[in-house]
């Protein structure tokens, strides 16, 4: 049995406990991995979100930031440092292993296999971007189904809105920063009015949210 979808804008952040099947069936089987997507002021809100997160979580984490390509990264360093969980940047060949963040690298698509191994791409733009949200999120569909999260942080443009909608057709639980809080509202506001997001929080309930949905506690 699916989880129980709460209202949006839920003004308290449900408890781990009240995200239970409805008929008590274990929810460590609902979620396998987290998708998270963001762009303009994502290394402040990805902090906010990954700190939040415990050192056992029982999922993967798979992050979309937009980064200048002419430069060398350190977003994998900056996030380890807030966060428990280790973090890298994802590589061809990985396998996506719970407890971990893997970070696409500048320039590249991050997809995901039903093997759960990762691969990177360099085919063109998405909505003139590269790594695109909308791809990593489409493929996180296709592997996971109904297993799967997936977030929309703050960003510009439009990146993500047709990824949550194939989370979401595929029986997946789509997460949106609220827009009204976002540094960048572009992005959260393109996945809500998808009609697909189920969860439409303040920043930072977020990371307690995804905790409750499988079934950890927060850090």
């Amino acid at each position: 049995m699916s989880l129980p979808r709460p209202a949006r804008h839920t003004p308290t952040p449900p408890s781990p406990a009240a995200l239970v099947t409805e008929a008590g069936s274990p929810a460590q089987d609902a979620f396998a991995v987290v998708a998270i997507a963001s762009s303009a002021g994502g290394i402040t809100a990805l902090s906010e979100v990954l700190g939040g997160l415990p050192a056992e979580l029982p999922v993967p984490v798979l992050v979309v930031q937009h980064l200048d390509p002419r430069h060398k990264t350190v977003i994998a360093e900056i996030m380890a440092r807030r966060t428990k969980l280790p973090v890298q940047l994802a590589h061809e060949g990985d396998r996506a292993e719970p407890g971990r963040v893997y970070i696409a690298p500048p320039n590249f698509h991050l997809l995901i296999g039903p093997d759960h191994v990762l691969s990177l791409s360099s085919s063109e733009l998405v909505h003139f971007v590269r790594p695109s949200a909308d791809l990593l999120f489409e493929s996180v569909a296709g592997a996971y189904g109904p297993q799967a999260i997936a977030c929309v942080l703050t960003g510009s443009g439009s990146d993500g809105g047709m990824g949550v909608s194939a989370v979401k057709a595929r029986g997946g639980t789509v997460i949106a920063q609220d827009p009204q809080t976002a540094e960048f509202r572009s992005m959260p506001d393109t996945a809500v009015h998808t009609g697909a997001v189920d969860f439409i929080l303040p920043l930072n309930e977020i990371a307690h949210v995804i905790c409750g949905l499988v079934q950890a506690d927060p850090a």
